[in-house]
């Protein structure tokens, strides 16, 4: 792969266009992002603890500021390894971070309501209509229920900014194609993925999923064709080699949700101070940071916080660095955290919110009840597109109850044409909640 290719500034949909003088397309990028409706709501969609009364713990939305701040400023300092090596033009390296701060702010925006949990009950709650097999669900073509029984909201992110935003149908937000292949973290879709030979999907981070749904794979395609990026597989199954700055997206987040989770539990006293502190000055390494006699335990905890992210960023710049060559390969397996000399710090860290955070007793509870919101808003939404199937995909033929019910929820009908347009628009709208909107709407449905 080479650099020139894949920090193309073409525009999906819009190839002829280019920037203007002082705000390159890349900027544009991060602007038409942060400015996007799917963007603001991330306002209200759980990070780790959903539904959470208390005003400093994160949600979604800081989340990705976080992550964009870390990324521009981790891919700063790879551009300049970069330069130094040759492999980048003198001030490359803030297109790379214009590209990388755009990608990031993205990287969360196709996550449905109650986070990972959310997914989870999407995903069952299809895999029990396909298993009845009845109504559009039973029309569905058996190669596409992967899409919803594994429902991934990075798949459903590449969608909202390719297909659901601003152009509809034409190119979504019509953002670079750079910006588009540093975010697709699983470059393949589930039919794919699905029919990778034995072993081969454990082999590379790039296949532990799937990331571009079947509606949107020739997208995925023109992306890919554009970057350069190495395509594998069968002709009528490709996947492609991730872009290399899908690893400093990736290191940019993983950074800060593990050192900001730990900052989150102490906040809400799921974790002590102790707790906190040792595995931070553990991964920021050296002299530790003593706690000053006028110093707050969460004062400190914000130093430790802000220099452990420090300590992160370098090491995953060298860890990038080291392993060059694989990664311009397209070879490289894994993520830069577990590549780089922090990998043990971070995998304590990583067990310590699985164990105590993931796990603690108010968190469990909501996840119930986020999962019985989902499904409920699913269960009472499926009818509409249930009836215009049988009414031809006619939406001015719903019946009044059911045209009703599409006025109360703004459902969009316009493009639903096919059982496949049918489960994505419902999957679009339910993904597209905040917490508390599910819970709203779940509410209504059920006449509460």
């Amino acid at each position: 792969m080479d650099w020139e290719r894949l920090l193309s500034a073409r525009r999906l949909g819009d190839d002829g266009y280019r920037g203007t003088p002082g705000r390159s397309v890349f900027v544009q990028d991060y602007d038409r992002i942060v400015f996007s409706e799917p963007f603001r709501r991330l306002a209200n969609k759980t990070q780790v603890h959903p539904l959470y009364q208390h005003d400093h713990i994160h949600h979604r939305l800081i989340h990705s500021i976080e992550v964009a701040s870390v990324g521009r400023s981790l891919s700063m300092r790879i551009g300049e390894r970069l330069v130094e090596r040759g492999a980048l033009a003198a001030g490359e390296e803030y297109t790379l971070a214009n590209v990388v701060q755009a990608a990031c702010a993205a990287h969360d925006i196709g996550n449905p309501p109650f986070g990972h949990s959310g997914e989870e009950s999407i995903g069952d709650w299809f895999a029990e209509r396909f298993d009845a097999g009845t109504g559009i669900c039973g029309d569905l073509a058996p190669s596409l229920r992967e899409e919803f029984t594994a429902f991934e909201g990075n798949a459903q992110g590449f969608r909202i900014l390719t297909r659901l935003e601003m152009y509809r149908g034409r190119g979504g937000m019509r953002l670079s194609k750079a910006v588009l292949g540093a975010f697709t973290k699983y470059p393949l879709t589930a039919a794919t993925r699905a029919a990778l030979p034995e072993g081969t999907r454990g082999s590379y981070d790039g296949l532990k999923k799937f990331g571009v749904f079947s509606t949107e794979a020739a997208y995925f395609a023109d992306v890919a064709e554009t970057l350069g990026l190495p395509r594998e597989g069968l002709p009528q199954a490709p996947w492609w080699r991730r872009h290399p700055l899908v690893l400093v997206v990736e290191a940019a987040d993983d950074i800060c949700y593990n050192i900001v989770d730990l900052e989150d539990g102490f906040t809400t006293r799921d974790l002590r101070y102790d707790e906190v502190r040792a595995p931070l000055e553990a991964l920021i390494g050296g002299t530790p940071k003593d706690r000053r006699p006028d110093q707050s335990e969460a004062d400190h905890v914000a130093t430790l916080r802000a220099v452990a992210i420090g300590a992160a960023v370098t090491a995953c710049v060298e860890a990038f660095d080291r392993h060059y060559d694989a990664i311009m390969a397209g070879q490289f397996p894994k993520a830069l955290i577990d590549a780089s000399d922090r990998a043990a710090e971070f995998a304590a860290i990583k067990g310590l919110a699985r164990n105590r955070l993931f796990t603690s007793p108010r968190k469990t509870e909501l996840e119930v009840s986020g999962r019985r919101i989902v499904q409920n808003v699913l269960t009472g939404v499926l009818p509409v597109y249930e009836e215009l199937a049988t009414k031809g995909w006619e939406a001015d033929r719903l019946s009044g109850p059911m045209e009703q019910l599409r006025r109360a929820l703004s459902l969009d009908l316009s493009e639903v044409d096919s059982p496949e347009t049918a489960l994505h628009g419902l999957a679009d709208f339910t993904s597209g909640m905040t917490d508390r909107y599910a819970l709203r709407i779940a509410q209504m449905l059920s006449g509460n």
